[in-house]
């Protein structure tokens, strides 16, 4: 098995540990607000989208038109086909209207053994939007288009899912990830993104999307990353929300097994609130009004991917970041503890995912083949804080962690499992969010 199915294959096993994995993330050199599009961070990682005006008119459209209010975007303008979609998890056959919109190839300057997507959208009752993703190998030969994810931020009308067993003789999909199958032989050059847009046929309602794009990356295996030395978020602690998952154990199980498997969209209402961004509260007149945060239950189904049965759809998690006011979202990877540290330094709490053994994170209390955290600070000593969600209560959730241990599991590809076998960890990925009107620092680099 290559790594990159390891690291894949371990992060989905999580599901079942103490805290889900999940994990996503990400940081890009930014300008204007044109930024987060074709910056080159390190050389085995990069992030390019496409955002702005310009971007969305140099695509392919059929059927799109190109908008700039309240921000630049694409929207149905004149569907170009009618399809009939039968969702695979109700059963139930409606007719489509279409339009698409595709990227031009982006030649990445990173030869990656993994691309992930990401997208941020406005998705009204009625419609919804598939993004699709095509590589180009170094023999310069092509892979499929592969459908990376059929999105909606409701659950009304479809439901929300990644498409399983999807790959060709080079590369497989795994829920929302591109893996080339052995990156010693073969790597992606280039890749196009297409995004389609969909609305129920006779409405004139649209889905919006104003940013798509993807991280390409090739992090070499290891065990063991180089150690950071304290730095510039040295006694820097933000003052994030505190919520406990343990908390919602048992609750809602149709969505990925209970609260207990919720350290995803756990972690993304964390950071979302953080920047003031909160749910309306009719929008939580679902919730049982005995629950406690009930703004958790929510997180919960709307980041819910039903293919993968859990919350921890990396894309999904963004899109559903990004669906709050004035909010952008992407995923990516962190070079280093310092990567996070410039982060924190400039007021950006990161998401990081990371996998261990319980004595391998002193003072943690457990292990997980994969879990979400929210890294808020670092402490005088340069250690790391952490509000963990695999905590007993609210109250507890603020820990510090051993800022070695905790770099080595975050940013390590390769460890031992607890039966002595090898498994996988997730190099670095990590979330993201951002309030559309604040610049992540300009010289952050992200890579190996």
């Amino acid at each position: 098995m290559s790594s990159s199915m390891s690291r894949r294959s371990v992060l989905t096993a999580g599901l079942a540990a103490t805290s889900t994995v999940f994990a996503a993330g990400t940081a890009v050199a930014r300008e204007e607000e044109a930024a987060l599009n074709g910056r080159r961070t390190d050389e085995g990682i990069e992030f390019h989208a496409w955002s702005g005006r310009g971007d969305w008119q140099r695509g392919e459209r059929a059927g799109v038109e190109v908008v700039s209010r309240p921000r630049s975007g694409i929207r149905i303008d004149e569907p170009v086909e009618t399809i009939d979609y039968t969702d695979p998890h109700t059963g139930t056959t409606q007719s489509w209207e279409i339009a698409t919109w595709t990227s031009p190839e982006h030649r990445g300057r990173v030869a990656a053994g993994e691309l992930i997507p990401s997208w941020n959208a406005a998705t009204p009752a009625g419609t919804f939007v598939q993004i699709d993703l095509r590589a180009r190998y170094q023999d310069d030969t092509h892979s499929p288009w592969f459908v990376m994810g059929r999105w909606a931020s409701g659950d009304g009308d479809m439901i929300r899912t990644s498409v399983n067993r999807q790959g060709d003789p080079r590369s497989t999909i795994y829920t929302d990830t591109f893996s080339v199958d052995d990156p010693a032989t073969t790597r992606v050059v280039g890749y196009r993104l297409r995004v389609v847009l969909h609305r129920l046929a006779g409405t004139d309602v649209t889905p919006t999307v104003w940013r798509v794009g993807a991280m390409a990356s090739h992090v070499p295996d290891r065990f063991e990353v180089p150690a950071t030395v304290p730095g510039v978020a040295t006694g820097v602690e933000l003052e994030v929300p505190r919520y406990s998952q343990s908390v919602h154990s048992g609750q809602y199980p149709e969505y990925g097994g209970g609260g207990q498997a919720w350290c995803s969209p756990t972690s993304s209402q964390m950071v979302l609130e953080f920047f003031g961004r909160t749910v309306a509260p009719e929008d939580l007149a679902w919730v049982n009004p005995d629950y406690d945060d009930p703004q958790i239950c929510h997180a919960a189904r709307y980041t819910f991917d039903a293919a993968y049965d859990g919350c921890g759809n990396w894309p999904f998690n963004a899109a559903y970041a990004a669906t709050f006011h004035d909010m952008d979202a992407v995923i990516t990877r962190m070079g280093s503890l310092a990567d996070v540290e410039a982060l924190i330094a400039a007021g950006f709490p990161v998401i990081t995912s990371q996998s261990f053994l319980e004595e391998e994170l002193p003072g943690a209390g457990y292990g997980t083949a994969g879990h979400l955290m929210v890294v808020i600070g670092f402490t005088e000593d340069g250690d790391v804080i952490a509000n963990d969600p695999a905590s007993p209560s609210n109250e507890a959730v603020r820990r510090v962690y051993d800022r070695r241990a905790f770099e080595n599991i975050f940013l390590r590809t390769r460890r031992k499992a607890a039966d002595g076998s090898i498994a996988g960890g997730s190099g670095g990925v990590c979330y993201l969010f951002k309030p559309r009107d604040r610049e992540w620092p300009r010289h952050l680099r992200i890579g190996c």
